[in-house]
């Protein structure tokens, strides 16, 4: 994929430049606002008011990383979710179905080459991460998402959400402080890495 020059006919205009290169982040785009807001329907409507207001502002991008100034408009199509919702959000990770039931598995962890108790497993830590996610305060949330779960370097994240490089290794360092406490609470689902020994200090 060529992006600059889907980028520059994306700014002429053209709708199918504009399309491929959204087909290409997609995905980290949804996954990053699912991880913030925690719920799926408002991680798609978030995407989506991203991705118009992408499509509105694409003719002030001036160079760089376009995947950051992606992650800039999704974070804040996530702030004013949040803002709108009031409250920090709740929802568990697994999402009720239309009627009412909540899904034994969500479909974004199916894995058909696990067993039943892996599956199980995975269920299960993906839940206390999310739970653990939730309780982050919205600016250590947002650059953990980015930085741990989308792969993002500390300079890329410090475009999307405006701020030096040297705050977001601050707000990196102490977010995973308070999600490995967090996780804890959750020490039995961890891999031997994650855990505590007890009495250690760290």
């Amino acid at each position: 994929m060529d992006e600059q020059a889907l980028i520059h006919d994306a700014q002429a205009g053209n709708l199918d430049a504009f399309n491929t290169l959204i087909l290409h982040y997609q995905d980290s785009i949804y996954n990053t606002a699912l991880r913030i807001l925690g719920d799926e329907d408002q991680a798609a409507d978030a995407t989506q008011e991203a991705f118009i207001s992408a499509f509105k502002s694409i003719s002030s991008f001036r160079g760089g990383s376009f995947k950051a100034w992606l992650m800039r408009t999704v974070t804040n199509a996530c702030y004013d979710e949040l803002r709108r919702q009031k409250r920090r959000p709740t929802t568990p990770l697994e999402p009720d179905t239309d009627d009412g039931e909540e899904m034994d598995s969500p479909r974004w962890l199916a894995d058909p080459g696990m067993t039943p108790d892996q599956k199980a497993e995975a269920d299960e830590l993906e839940h206390a991460l999310q739970h653990c996610l939730n309780n982050l305060p919205l600016e250590f949330k947002s650059v953990v998402v980015m930085a741990d779960i989308q792969g993002m370097d500390y300079s890329e994240v410090a475009i999307a959400v405006r701020v030096p490089v040297g705050t977001i290794k601050s707000r990196l360092a102490r977010a995973r402080l308070r999600l490995r406490e967090c996780l804890q609470g959750f020490s039995e689902l961890l891999p031997t890495s994650f855990r505590l020994e007890e009495g250690s200090n760290v």
